[in-house]
């Protein structure tokens, strides 16, 4: 008697963010701040939906592999969201117009990759000023060494910042 096992085939995952109510959405507030701008009214906030949907874009964007093993991930998401926020009216709807697909989610995404990529650099462009720092004016100055070894922590940075120092100098 042969048994075949049946395996239940996997559910796709819903999207995090539905691509065609996102873009309704858009398009509904962009023609909204259309109509304050025409009767001279502020403009006005962004809605809830709309920002929960970048939030979800910034958040999830910080669980790819090029960006999972970052200090500064709050910063990243932050960074990303500040600038779908920035961008929101620089969205064209009518770009995607004569596809079959129109697609917020993706110009949203490259939004945020790419303040992740700026927000990379810029503390990468910090911890090598740290490094000058610290090379410069000695690791005396930064860091005490009194031959106390209750603070093991403290001495442990000190020696790994200056083998990293030293090993930048030998390169």
């Amino acid at each position: 008697m042969i048994t075949t096992s049946v395996m239940k085939k996997r559910k796709r995952s819903t999207h995090y963010v539905d691509n065609v109510k996102f873009y309704n959405s858009l398009v509904e507030y962009k023609s909204t701040v259309k109509e304050a701008l025409e009767k001279g009214l502020p403009q006005p906030r962004i809605p809830n939906y709309i920002g929960d949907c970048f939030l979800k874009i910034a958040t999830h964007l910080s669980f790819n592999t090029k960006f999972v093993n970052y200090p500064f991930k709050d910063s990243m998401i932050s960074d990303g969201y500040t600038d779908c926020v920035r961008y929101v009216l620089n969205y064209n709807p009518n770009f995607s117009e004569g596809r079959t697909e129109k697609n917020p989610f993706a110009y949203f995404t490259q939004l945020c990759y790419w303040a992740f990529v700026r927000r990379i650099k810029q503390e990468k462009r910090v911890l090598e000023l740290y490094d000058r720092l610290i090379e410069r004016n000695g690791f005396d100055q930064v860091f005490s060494e009194d031959g106390d070894t209750t603070d093991t922590a403290n001495h442990s940075d000190y020696n790994t910042i200056k083998d990293n120092i030293h090993q930048k100098q030998r390169h």
